[in-house]
């Protein structure tokens, strides 16, 4: 390929052809006992897999070339952060080890209701930003369009953040530089992973989420080892710290209010840090051998997500008293870096020396593999938007190798908050931005919850049995109708000192920030139903055909590829692999 080739192939993006039902003619489907195995007729030529599924190379769409290893790597990659290692220092301080171990035990129930429903909608529609755009088919275009909205504005602010949270790990080394130098570096780098094939981000992002497991499971094993007496002191503190002074601390009363609110602090910790199915589900339209994928991808994401938050949550508790000295100034100094990590406050304590500095390195990537995927998603769920004609048309436009090269370069405007820093009252803005995040995704919870309420409706007015879809979710609608009731109800219990009778906490920026997504939302909802004089759709009225026939199409020649797939000799480590790190298919 020469220069001129490959610079048309990435940097000129063409508007995507929109298909119609008529486009579909040439693909027969025929479905017998089993609905999703399928037999294509191909009536003029046989094309070969990549192109088909692509939708040839002139259509100029995203292509599905994210691997199931991909996808489940970038799910749970995309949700580990810098929050569960770094920032939970706050947590623990305010409501103790028990609490912040409830807190987080009793989150990820509401998550699992959120994760079932949207993998049983989004494997049976996996089209591009699917939980958005099932919205307006299921309910409303103006719910389409502001969830589209607030799921854009969620994961742009938080590349800044991601971007803020590497520079502040950096400065753990040294404050001898310009923030500048390296917010520069990894804008250009977002840039850059995310301009070509969605394989190369695929690829990239799966390394980046091996490194923070191991990471992870490193740390636990770190905790399992010294709390046994394997560190320099040989000092086998066990869960001493648990009482040390008490497993739930009073925070701001005494008493058991004080112990209700310190509890309700690791909660609303809880609601920031453990994000679900919205990352997997935002990969859907782009992913390979979909209706496979992606009910394998929700559950071992859901799973290993969980165990890593829960155990995560019950290591830091052992490792360091919400008390420890070093704690409490490392949260008032606002120290940088892994320097309030309880992990390495843990670290110094036992006075281990080397691990640290590992640890605060391992942290730099982790992060910036965070900000990396909501690069991604922020810049898939414009593209959605403009698709569906919710956006303007440009942001629809591809390159030749499947990639919304302007969704990409809006998206990334985001990052330029991260120059905030340069400010001396940056951490006053990290902290609107947990506040914006935290509520939206809340929100976008409760939006998917909705959405996926009429289409059980759809789907028992269609006729179809549920049994028989990619995944199945127990029951519903109930565990939807729960999900979105926790949801909801903690857009207004994570900000409940606001409303705190001595008004010690109130502040206008901070109600702004907390509840402005949910304003805004409300406002542009009956803004865009008022100009565009949409309606809410009757059971009657929801309609999938055209997006159900192109997942088919598409289906039809992955299953065909697996039939030869599965009659070929696979080495022995195959299955092994695909335990741990999902398979290459």
């Amino acid at each position: 390929m020469g220069f001129k080739q490959f610079c048309k192939d990435n940097f000129v993006a063409v508007s995507p052809k929109k298909l119609k039902k008529s486009d579909l003619h040439n693909v027969e489907i025929s479905v017998e006992d089993d609905p999703f195995k399928k037999s294509a007729v191909i009536e003029d030529k046989k094309l070969d897999v990549e192109s088909s599924v692509t939708e040839s190379s002139e259509s100029f769409r995203p292509h599905r070339n994210l691997k199931n290893r991909h996808i489940q790597l970038i799910g749970i990659g995309g949700t580990i952060g810098t929050a569960i290692f770094v920032s939970i220092s706050g947590a623990l301080f305010k409501g103790g080890p028990l609490s912040l171990f409830l807190g987080f035990t009793i989150w990820c129930i509401p998550i699992l209701a959120v994760t079932a429903s949207t993998a049983e909608m989004v494997s049976y529609l996996p089209i591009t930003s699917p939980f958005i755009r099932m919205a307006g088919i299921c309910c409303d275009d103006a719910l389409e369009f502001v969830s589209g909205l607030n799921f854009w504005i969620l994961t742009g602010s938080l590349i800044p953040y991601e971007i803020v949270g590497v520079n502040t790990i950096i400065h753990y080394w040294s404050d001898s530089y310009s923030p500048a130098i390296t917010i520069c570096i990894q804008i250009v780098l977002y840039f850059l992973i995310n301009l070509f094939s969605v394989g190369i981000y695929g690829e990239t992002e799966f390394w980046l989420s091996v490194w923070k497991v191991c990471l992870a499971v490193g740390l636990m094993f770190f905790t399992l080892v010294t709390m046994s007496g394997g560190n320099p002191l040989n000092d086998a503190y066990g869960y001493r710290n648990w009482n040390s002074p008490s497993p739930m601390m009073e925070y701001i009363s005494v008493g058991a209010l004080g112990r209700f609110q310190g509890f309700i602090a690791c909660l609303s910790q809880a609601c920031f840090t453990i994000s679900g199915p919205d990352y997997v589900s935002s990969v859907a339209g782009e992913s390979a051998n979909p209706r496979k994928t992606l009910p394998t991808a929700f559950k071992q994401v859901f799973y290993r997500l969980t165990f890593i938050f829960i155990i995560g949550v019950l290591c830091i508790g052992t490792v360091c008293s919400p008390r420890d000295p070093h704690l409490i100034a490392a949260l008032e100094e606002g120290r940088p870096g892994s320097g309030s990590s309880p992990y390495v406050i843990a670290m110094d304590n036992l006075k281990i020396k080397v691990l640290p500095h590992v640890v605060n390195g391992a942290l730099a990537l982790s992060a910036f593999s965070s900000g990396n995927s909501y690069t991604y998603c922020s810049s898939r769920v414009l593209y959605g938007l403009a698709y569906t004609g919710k956006a303007p048309k440009i942001f629809a436009y591809c390159t030749k190798s499947g990639i919304p090269l302007y969704s990409v370069l809006m998206s990334l405007c985001w990052a330029f908050l991260s120059f905030l820093e340069m400010n001396t009252q940056s951490q006053i803005v990290l902290v609107w931005i947990i506040n914006l995040v935290t509520s939206s995704q809340l929100l976008n919870y409760t939006i998917t919850m909705l959405t996926y309420t009429r289409f059980y409706a759809a789907l028992k007015h269609k006729g179809i049995e549920r049994k028989s879809l990619p995944f199945y979710a127990w029951f519903q609608p109930y565990t939807a109708i729960f999900g979105g009731f926790c949801t909801f109800s903690m857009i207004f219990i994570s900000q409940y000192l606001l409303f705190y009778p001595s008004r010690e906490y109130w502040a206008i920026s901070t109600f702004l920030f907390a509840f402005l997504s949910l304003f805004v939302i409300i406002a542009l909802f009956i803004a865009y139903k008022l100009v565009f004089r949409t309606k809410w759709k009757s059971v009657d009225e929801i309609d999938w055909e055209l997006e159900l026939q192109e997942v088919e199409r598409d289906q039809a020649y992955f299953d065909e590829l697996a039939y030869y797939d599965n009659n070929a000799k696979k080495p022995w480590y195959d299955k092994l692999i695909a335990i741990l790190v999902g398979n290459n298919k």
